[in-house]
């Protein structure tokens, strides 16, 4: 279970991430964590250098499976929604928060340095046995599956879900 405060929870490798926004986070033109309206409408991620932000249908405790492979794995056929990206992780070691937590309080987990790919893979699932708030929205498996990469391929959403989905 993760907290998907403000309905979204981060995937990050802290210390270039902290760079990075150090050194863009004034910028006009960037969207915070990424979540252009089409990524909040379409993608369900924001992408920034070094972060994958997942959005959730629900602000609340949510279910979630990172899982890091040698190669590709094989698609979710149960996933209502599947996106994939290229977060760079130069440190081989990612955090996982979400904007009510403080990243460098992790979890952590440790992963090929260099360029990975993820696959969001939003799987549909029955309300978690210690249900937090029974508030609005469906309850998923959020499931990260990441793997090296030997250069960016895209965002691409594979499987789209449904265009409204939370609440």
């Amino acid at each position: 279970m993760i907290d998907a405060d403000h309905g979204q929870f981060h995937v990050q490798d802290l210390d270039p991430y902290e760079a990075w926004i150090a050194e863009h986070a004034t910028d006009p033109d960037l969207v915070p964590a990424g979540w252009t309206e089409e990524a909040v409408r379409l993608h369900r991620i924001g992408v920034e250098p070094h972060s994958v932000p997942v959005g959730t249908a629900r602000d609340d405790m949510v279910e979630s499976l990172i899982t890091v492979h040698a190669s590709a794995p094989t698609t979710e056929p149960t996933a209502e929604h599947i996106v994939e990206a290229d977060p760079d992780a130069p440190t081989g070691q990612l955090t996982v928060s979400s904007p009510g937590t403080d990243p460098a309080d992790g979890p952590f987990l440790a992963v090929p340095a260099g360029w990975l790919r993820v696959r969001v893979s939003c799987v549909p699932a029955e309300p978690p046995p210690a249900d937090t708030d029974g508030g609005p929205g469906d309850h998923f498996l959020y499931r990260m599956d990441l793997w090296p990469s030997d250069r960016t391929h895209g965002l691409v959403v594979v499987e789209q879900g449904p265009e409204i989905w939370a609440g």
